[in-house]
């Protein structure tokens, strides 16, 4: 009976005979959360979202509330490995989320806002609905308020009517 010898390739970082367990999801999700918190003590991870005024005057209040929900989901999804938003939408987080909803007059002042976040380098989806291509809302990736309210000190928070 012949012997075969099975030559493995050396991966140093990899130890022989160890178990090397695989984090599950709430691994991670512990993990980031810990690390976002040491980062922000005292600093609540918050969502904006803004939302055209203009459009209530022509499309139903559920419609637009709507585009901030498409700009939202797709902001955070977009940035679906970052430690702010892994902490924001971790298990133990999920019941208290904190998002601050705002108003523009129009599209002019959307897009001008979506192009300051853009020089400032806040990540952020400017959602743009479809047929049409019409600049309807934008949500930012959840970040340490203290970060970015910034940028939102001047808006009024959306109220209906």
């Amino acid at each position: 009976m012949a012997s075969t010898l099975v030559v493995m390739p050396h991966f140093p970082l990899f130890k022989p005979h160890v178990h090397t367990r695989i984090p599950t999801i709430s691994t991670v999700f512990s993990r980031a959360a810990a690390n976002a918190m040491a980062t922000t003590a005292h600093d609540t991870v918050v969502q904006y979202i803004v939302l055209r005024r203009d459009l209530i005057d022509t499309w139903p209040l559920g419609s637009v509330v709507t585009q901030g929900c498409h700009a939202s989901v797709a902001a955070v999804w977009t940035n679906r490995d970052d430690p702010d938003t892994l902490s924001y939408c971790s298990p133990s987080n999920l019941d208290s989320m904190h998002k601050v909803t705002l108003e523009v007059k129009g599209e002019t002042q959307l897009l001008n806002l979506s192009e300051k976040l853009k020089a400032g380098g806040v990540a952020h989806k400017l959602w743009i609905e479809q047929p049409g291509n019409i600049a309807t809302s934008l949500a930012t990736k959840p970040y340490p308020k203290s970060t970015v309210s910034s940028f939102f000190k001047n808006l009024k928070l959306y109220r209906d009517g």
